[in-house]
C-alpha cells in the first residue's frame, strides 16, 4: 500500500479518508491520482469544489469529499498549511474522529494513540473473548480501552502497523490462521470455536428502498442539469431532471413531461429511450432507477436546472449510478 510507513499528515490523513467505507483495492487508485493532481494540502485548498468532486467520483459517500475539502482549506488557511499535532487539534479538523486522529497522530507524529480498526476490534475480541457488540457505545469504548492499555507507547506507529496487519493477514474476517497463530493458546475465541462470531454486531441495518427516475432532456446540443443540494445522498454532486417516488412507476406515466414539471404544450418532443432498471446498493439504502432520454424542440427554463453543454457536462461530478448509464 503506497501509504503504508509514510509520515506525511497530509498524506495519511488523505489515505484514512478515502479508506472510510472502501475497499482497499479501490481506494489505492483514487489516492495516486489524487496526490497527482493535488499533491499538498495548500494545492488541495485551492483548488475549485467541482474539479475535487470530479476527481472523487465514484468512490462514493459524498460526506467524506465534502469534510476533505472544508479540512484542507482550514489547515491551509487558517493553520498554515501544518496539521495539528496533538489529538484535541487533529480532531477539531472536519471528519476527523478518534480513528483517524489517532492514525495521523500516531503515523506522524508519533504519539502514544492506539489506532483501532475494524482489524484491530477482531483481534482483541477474539483473543479477550469479548462479546460485547462492537456498533454499540459500550462495547466499543471496551475495546479501545483494551486496544490503548496494550499500546507500545514508545514504538506505537509499528506496534499500531502490526496489529493492524495482523487482523488482516492473520485473525481475517474468514477463515483465520489459527493453527499457525502465535496467540493460539492464549485465544478464547479459539478455545471456545467463537472465532465465526466474534466480533459481534448487534444488528443488521435495514435498508431504505428508494425510486429514483431521470429525465435526460435534450436541445440543441445541450441538456438540462442541476447541483444536488439539502442533506441528501449525493449533496454537491450534478444530477440530471429528477423525479422520487415510494413506489415504482409505469412507463407511461414518465413518458408525459408534465409530470416532470414541464408544463408547456408547444414542445415537440422525441423519445429517445427509457433505460432498464438500474440498481445501486448504498450502505443504507437501495436506489432502483430509470432513465428516460428526451429530445424537444426548443429550450425551455426549469427552477433549478441549467442547459449544459454535453462537453461541460463530462467536466462536472455526477453520482456513480448516473456515470454508469453514461458509460463513463
Amino acid at each position: 500500500m503506497p501509504w503504508k510507513g509514510v509520515k506525511d499528515p497530509y498524506k495519511i490523513w488523505l489515505s484514512e479518508v478515502m479508506l472510510q467505507q472502501t475497499r482497499v483495492e479501490q481506494g489505492m487508485g483514487y489516492y495516486s491520482r489524487f496526490l497527482e493532481r493535488f499533491p499538498t494540502v495548500d494545492i488541495l485548498a485551492k483548488s475549485p469544489d467541482n474539479q475535487v468532486f470530479k476527481l472523487w467520483e465514484g468512490l462514493g459517500y459524498y460526506s467524506r469529499c465534502r469534510n476533505l475539502i472544508a479540512t484542507a482549506q482550514k489547515v491551509s488557511f487558517e493553520l498554515g498549511g501544518r496539521f495539528p499535532n496533538t489529538r484535541e487539534g487533529l480532531l477539531s479538523l472536519k471528519g476527523v474522529g478518534p480513528y483517524t486522529a489517532a492514525a495521523i497522530g500516531s503515523f506522524a507524529f508519533g504519539l502514544p494513540l492506539a489506532v483501532v480498526d475494524g482489524n484491530v476490534f477482531r483481534v482483541l475480541a477474539r483473543i479477550f473473548g469479548i462479546h460485547e457488540p462492537i456498533d454499540q457505545p459500550k462495547g466499543k469504548k471496551m475495546l479501545e480501552s483494551l486496544a490503548q492499555e496494550l499500546l507500545d507507547e514508545k514504538n506505537s506507529a509499528i506496534y499500531n502497523q502490526a496489529i493492524m496487519d495482523f487482523g488482516a493477514v492473520v485473525c481475517k474476517p474468514q477463515q483465520p490462521l489459527c493453527k499457525g497463530c502465535p496467540f493460539q493458546k492464549k485465544c478464547i475465541a479459539n478455545q471456545q470455536s467463537f472465532q465465526a462470531v466474534l466480533p459481534r454486531k448487534s444488528k443488521k441495518t435495514k435498508i431504505r428502498n428508494r425510486y429514483m427516475y431521470y429525465l435526460q432532456l435534450e436541445s440543441k446540443g445541450k441538456q438540462l442539469v442541476r447541483e444536488r443540494a439539502g442533506k441528501d445522498i449525493w449533496q454537491g454532486l450534478f444530477e440530471f431532471i429528477l423525479l422520487e417516488h415510494d413506489e415504482p412507476l409505469d412507463e407511461k406515466y414518465l413518458h408525459t413531461l408534465s409530470h416532470w414539471g414541464i408544463k408547456t404544450t408547444k414542445l415537440k418532443k422525441e423519445m429517445l429511450g427509457l433505460s432498464e432498471e438500474i440498481v445501486h446498493q448504498l450502505s443504507h439504502q437501495k436506489i432502483h432507477c430509470r432513465i428516460l432520454r428526451v429530445n424537444i424542440d426548443q429550450q425551455i427554463d426549469l427552477e433549478g436546472y441549467q442547459w449544459k453543454s454535453k462537453t461541460a457536462i463530462r467536466q462536472l461530478p455526477f453520482p456513480r449510478l448516473i456515470t454508469r448509464y453514461l458509460g463513463w
